[in-house]
């Protein structure tokens, strides 16, 4: 059985193995929760027993309830002021009581009690309008010690004068004891000494909204969860939940791990076959352009890195994170037909490895082809703003269709926050295309702009060395830039192609004839040489053209337009020579070139206006029947010959590109008027 020849390609075969290397790693190290459940619906496994202790973990409702009432309830904070009491009691025992000097130690028992329950204004405890002041509470923090309190317990001031009135009444019943207080100054020695402590209850008050416990019950090991057809209910799905997140976290897998590492491998495995499949069906070639696949690698491990990384320990986060790039950052360097395939395998390991999946694997190719179809419209300055948008909206709508049917349970609130930031994060992530870019050695548009510029080093040297070929570099972009609009070509590349297919000749640019103005000999350069070796050295520019786009580090696709201009054609003028000198017709290899022929419409364009700018300089006749044959005769040739054979390119387009370079040629050989000179006065009287 004959193996393809690409699988034997060790430029395709060792990125494939590393990628298979980096995706088993990079697969997470623990066994996911195996069983799918959803509320409302059958359980459709087995019969589910604990396999050990675990908490049930309250929800994400529950939790910013509990965070809410505990906001409402403030209890206060007062500082026990023991130098208030200190000095009270010390008065106490001064009092001038005359008479009634047995009193005294009434009084200060009196004020020792009172003390200690504590005394406040008379405005009292500072509560939440909402509390219930008999059920109330305080905190009194008292020699660095915070004891909670009742705040019933606690006197207001004139509460407290009048529990000292009662205490001295009741041990003295015969004293005027109200009289008696008052003259000696005993009430006045009642102060509060309960000092309200606004930042303490402020910060107490915060951290008590979120020290709320995470968790309500416990199930024990052998404990039933569910039966087999029973339905989940709220209350089992929030078993479950807690059961799958001490699973994944404590348990996972528990058979051998080279049996777990060989379960990560073959899953990888599957994915590089379904990678390379992918590229195999849709465009082969890509497997030749080494840059250009070692890339959509490179896009692959990074957007599997960041699935796994944040979709795995917090699923909702992984929408913070900009994958919607995956797509904008294929649209820069592949036609749309491999955009869709790609991403569906770039975020399959989120579907097979994270918590909601699904949810996320759509959620996210939905917004990378909408962001691919906005950003053909929207994709300079401040647009590109308008893309992310798009982008927002569609990851929007698709999550709203998931939480209608109740296939997401989540804070939709902050769901929604995390989607918005990640799309913006699109257009500050976006110009890392350009790193990419140099990295790989690929071709952008904003790249080829930069190429077309002939202010560069490379098209000087052109201008310097051969001037003639540059000027035919000149004319064959603008036509290439009209056959490629006529037929809605990539004109930006065809144009770049243009300006570098021949720049080979500037090694030797006596050899050819556009260049004769730089010989200073007089005498042509294939006067002296056999029609053999002119050919050689004619032909010899391809390669001469290759290793210096190989020097100034060309992308590969201008690499093939240098390849592909002449294709395997020949030399016609000396090769026609030879033969009519009575040459060996055998004995021809020489007169052709080995390059390769055209398989993209522009390189088709290229070939085509190369032979027409070259040969339109011999016309005689400056017609439109004329320009009609002439087109016509050197497109025909192409065909005939068999070089536009493995071009992607119908019939149809070819007429029209036949017919843009026949008007082309009618306006830029259009006749002129012949200027007149002026008559001198000599000439006048003559006539």
């Amino acid at each position: 059985m004959k193996v393809p020849k690409i699988l034997n390609d060790r430029r395709v075969l060792l990125p494939l193995g590393a990628l298979l290397v980096v995706l088993t790693v990079l697969f997470p190290r623990s066994a996911k929760f195996g069983y799918e459940y959803k509320k409302g619906s059958p359980w459709e496994h087995e019969t589910l027993l604990a396999q050990f202790d675990f908490p049930i973990l309250k929800t994400d409702e529950q939790l910013r309830e509990e965070r809410s009432q505990n906001k409402n309830i403030v209890i206060p904070y007062y500082k026990f002021r023991q130098e208030i009491v200190d000095n009270s009691v010390k008065a106490a025992q001064d009092l001038d009581l005359g008479p009634y000097s047995s009193v005294r130690s009434v009084i200060v028992t009196a004020l020792n009690d009172i003390y200690s329950a504590g005394v406040v204004s008379d405005e009292g405890v500072k509560l939440d309008k909402s509390q219930d002041p008999s059920s109330a509470v305080i905190y009194v923090q008292k020699d660095k010690r915070a004891t909670k309190k009742p705040a019933e317990e606690v006197y207001k001031e004139s509460e407290a004068k009048s529990k000292l009135l009662s205490a001295v009444s009741e041990k003295k019943p015969g004293v005027k004891t109200d009289s008696l207080l008052r003259a000696c100054g005993a009430y006045d020695l009642i102060v509060p000494n309960l000092e309200y402590d606004s930042r303490t209850t402020e910060l107490v008050s915060a951290e008590s909204s979120t020290g709320i416990s995470t968790t309500q019950g416990f199930v024990h090991a052998g404990q039933l969860i569910v039966s087999e057809g029973e339905i989940v209910t709220a209350e089992i799905e929030q078993i479950l939940d807690s059961y799958k997140v001490e699973y994944e976290n404590n348990m996972g897998y528990g058979g051998p791990r080279v049996l777990f590492w060989a379960g990560n491998g073959l899953i990888a495995l599957v994915l590089v076959i379904l990678f390379f499949l992918i590229i195999y069906f849709l465009n082969s070639r890509l497997f030749q352009d080494n840059n250009r696949f070692l890339y959509l690698i490179f896009i692959f491990v990074v957007t599997t890195f960041a699935s796994l990384l944040f979709g795995r320990h917090s699923p909702r986060i992984l929408y913070m994170f900009p994958l919607t790039l995956a797509g904008l950052y294929l649209e820069a360097f592949f036609k749309n037909k491999i955009i869709f395939p790609m991403c569906c395998v770039y975020f399959l390991p989120m579907l097979i490895f994270t918590d909601n999946g699904v949810v996320h694997f759509v959620i996210f190719l939905v917004s990378s082809l909408v962001s691919v179809f906005a950003f053909k419209y929207f994709n300079t300055g401040w647009m590109q703003f308008i893309t992310a948008i798009i982008a927002f909206l569609s990851q929007l709508v698709t999550y709203m269709g998931f939480r209608l049917v109740d296939m997401v349970n989540d804070n939709p609130y902050q769901t929604v926050l995390y989607m918005f930031i990640g799309c913006m994060l699109i257009v500050a992530g976006y110009p890392l295309i350009y790193l990419f870019e140099r990295m790989f050695n690929l071709l952008s548009s904003s790249r080829l702009r930069e190429l077309c510029d002939t202010n560069n080093e490379l098209l000087r040297n052109l201008e310097s060395k051969a001037p003639g070929t540059f000027q035919h570099s000149l004319q064959v972009m603008n036509m290439a830039d009209a056959a490629a609009r006529a037929i809605d070509a990539n004109a930006l590349l065809v144009r770049a192609g243009a300006l570098y297919h021949d720049i080979g000749k500037m090694k030797n640019p006596a050899c050819f004839i556009e260049n004769d103005s730089i010989s200073h000999t007089g005498a042509h350069y294939h006067e002296r040489l056999s029609a053999k070796e002119s050919a050689r050295d004619i032909i010899r520019h391809v390669q001469d053209g290759l290793d210096l786009a190989a020097q100034y580090r060309l992308p590969q696709l201008l690499r093939d337009f240098i390849m592909t201009h002449h294709g395997t054609s020949n030399t016609t003028y000396f090769y026609n020579k030879y033969l009519n000198e009575g040459g060996d017709p055998d004995d021809v290899q020489d007169f052709f070139y080995n390059g390769r022929k055209p398989r993209t419409r522009e390189e088709v364009i290229l070939m085509v206006c190369d032979s027409l700018e070259a040969a339109s300089r011999t016309l005689k006749e400056h017609t439109p029947e004329a320009y009609s044959d002439f087109v016509e005769k050197i497109v025909d040739s192409k065909i005939k010959v068999g070089q536009f054979d493995d071009a992607e390119i119908s019939i149809h387009e070819i007429n029209k590109i036949k017919e843009a370079m026949k008007t082309y040629l009618a306006q830029m050989q259009h006749e002129r008027v012949e200027y007149l000179e002026r008559k001198d006065k000599t000439q006048k009287e003559n006539q």
